[in-house]
Order: C-alpha cells, then sequence, then structure tokens
C-alpha cells in the first residue's frame, strides 16, 4: 500500500504520458461528505484518447504505486471513464461530459491544483 500522494504523481505521469490535457488534482481530504480523498481530472480530445488515458493509468498506477483500481466504469462509450483507488478516484472526460458534469465547480470549496499540460 502506498500514500495518496505517492498515488497521485503515479496517476499525473500516467494521464501526462498520454497528453491528456486540462488535469486538476481536487483535495477532498476535509470534506467529511466526500467519496475518496482526492479527486484527479483530465480530458482527453477523443473517445480513443480517453480509453488510453485509462488504460495508462492503471499501467502508471500500479507499476509506479503498487495500486490497482478497485473498480473503473465508462470504458463502453469512453465520454467518462472513472477510476476508483479508494482514497483516490480519477475521472478521465470527453471535454462536453466534462463541461456538463462540471466537478470543479461542484467541490469548488475544496483546494485545486492544476497541472500544466505537456503539449
Amino acid at each position: 500500500m502506498t500514500d495518496t500522494r505517492q498515488l497521485v504523481e503515479a496517476i499525473v505521469a500516467g494521464i501526462q504520458e498520454k497528453k491528456g490535457h486540462d488535469t486538476a488534482i481536487i483535495d477532498l481530504s476535509k470534506i467529511i461528505t466526500a467519496p475518496a480523498q482526492t479527486f484527479v481530472l483530465c480530458t482527453g480530445r477523443s473517445p480513443q484518447q480517453v480509453e488510453a488515458l485509462a488504460d495508462s493509468i492503471e499501467e502508471f498506477a500500479r507499476t509506479k504505486a503498487g495500486e490497482k483500481a478497485a473498480a473503473m466504469v465508462g470504458k463502453e462509450n469512453a465520454e467518462w471513464i472513472a477510476l476508483d483507488y479508494g482514497t483516490v478516484m480519477v475521472h478521465v472526460f470527453l471535454p462536453e461530459a466534462r463541461d456538463y458534469y462540471d466537478l470543479e465547480h461542484l467541490w469548488e470549496d475544496a483546494p485545486t491544483e492544476h497541472i500544466a499540460d505537456l503539449d
């Protein structure tokens, strides 16, 4: 079992490996009703990229942090794929889905760190 920060760093590396963009880390640790301590959000430009991002996140979390997702949903249509690592939930969106669900606004009271795109 690894610590949350190490897992988040592995997830971000997996996102950057497949050129995900608009990556945000939302710290929910002070919100008692939150479903996880941390949300990591990113956006892919196509369903194929969203799926590739989810696969890369899984690989990096496993190889760099020794963690395996307890569950993954959304891979069938690849508009919004959620990966559940217990303390960390990862959300990989198409732009339209990210705008529609607007998780940043839902959790706007929580500190958010934006990660610069590599490209």
